[in-house]
């Protein structure tokens, strides 16, 4: 029997593709199934993965035309076996013991999905400097069995598709997938929401299993079609709610909190030429949604409630303090990262084109 079914979607992921697959099968759960999908690579992706198939008859080989990350991923759940599936994008790598846990766990107590914290890094082999991700901060969240439609905190998780497994009976029975945009942009988080929202049997693990990259200098924020790409799958989330009415009763308020932070993270990884164009969308998209009654300030801190009528309001103004409060976390995280003492003004300038005029130096 397999027990875990691993889809991995690869597109021209050559130079981390060794690395993520020997994490895959070198997990002491034996019994999986991984299915690598290609996307069309036109780096020597597939031959990497053929190399492996040899060695390992547990890995399967999907090769298809370049269709974007949804439908790759989709390809991989429609054939998957297993009792339970996860995903692994090619540029990360997990921990050995990753599904045992994971599938014991999810096993003992019944679960559509069980997740687990993960560790975002950066750079190679021994140099890869480690953070810690919760996948919340209220630790009383985990170690616990939840209900979303009981306890919707639970929405207020990070939205990832890949530090846990899922049921593959609960995916099949509410037909849950990717939305199958083009290119390789958020079609994670519809997938997210529909769990979240169909799910029953929920569970939060405080271990780190998972390897997210953080430095794959492919993943460019300076592309045109990437600025209403969480536009786009928030439109496919609404979708959605608007074909499951009672959902759509119970969870508007919290998909708009949803979509209020998913747009400020999209800005705030947006390169800057494009920044204007994308505030002016994230404005009609709130106003339109406030004229619907889809808004309530019961699922706001204060702060956010304040700062999300600013930004329908007066968007200019919301976008300088925005980027200014954004720039002063950023260059706090590069010298805690780097342990160096640049000048603040020399790491503005790298990072984001400006100067932190009328404020003192190093603050």
């Amino acid at each position: 029997m397999i027990k875990v079914s691993v889809v991995v979607p690869v597109y021209n992921a050559a130079a981390y593709l060794e690395e993520c697959m020997n994490s895959l099968v070198q997990q002491t759960l034996r019994d999986i199934e991984i299915i690598c999908v290609n996307d069309g690579s036109t780096d020597d992706s597939l031959e990497l993965l053929k190399k492996y198939q040899t060695k390992d008859s547990r890995i399967k080989i999907i090769s298809k035309t370049n269709t974007g990350y949804g439908h790759t991923v989709n390809v991989g759940l429609e054939t998957a076996a297993g009792k339970y599936i996860g995903i692994v994008e090619p540029d990360d790598f997990i921990r050995k013991t990753m599904y045992e846990r994971l599938y014991q766990i999810a096993e003992k107590l019944d679960l559509d999905m069980v997740k687990a914290d993960f560790y975002q890094f950066h750079g190679e082999k021994n140099k890869k400097k480690l953070e810690y991700r919760h996948l919340s901060k209220n630790k009383s969240l985990y170690g616990k069995v939840w209900n979303p439609k009981e306890n919707t905190d639970v929405f207020l998780l990070l939205m990832n598709t890949w530090t846990g497994i899922y049921k593959r009976e609960f995916l099949n029975k509410h037909h849950i997938r990717h939305h199958e945009s083009e290119g390789a942009s958020f079609q994670d988080l519809g997938f997210w929401f529909q769990s979240f929202c169909f799910a029953k049997r929920v569970y939060f693990l405080n271990e780190p299993f998972y390897m997210y990259r953080s430095d794959n200098p492919k993943s460019s924020v300076h592309n045109r079609e990437k600025v209403s790409a969480i536009c786009r799958e928030y439109e496919f989330m609404y979708s959605f709610l608007e074909q499951h009415p009672k959902l759509k009763k119970r969870y508007i308020n919290i998909y708009s909190w949803k979509r209020f932070h998913d747009y400020q993270f999209a800005l705030n990884r947006m390169g800057k030429e494009y920044r204007q164009e994308f505030v002016q969308r994230f404005r009609q998209d709130f106003i339109e949604a406030e004229k619907k009654g889809e808004l309530s300030d019961a699922y706001f801190h204060r702060g956010d409630w304040r700062m999300l009528h600013q930004m329908m309001n007066t968007p200019q103004k919301f976008l300088s303090l925005f980027w200014w409060n954004n720039s002063w976390y950023k260059v706090r995280y590069y010298k805690e990262q780097y342990g160096t003492k640049e000048t603040v003004v020399k790491v503005m300038k790298k990072l984001f084109g400006i100067l932190p005029y009328g404020k003192k130096q190093g603050r």
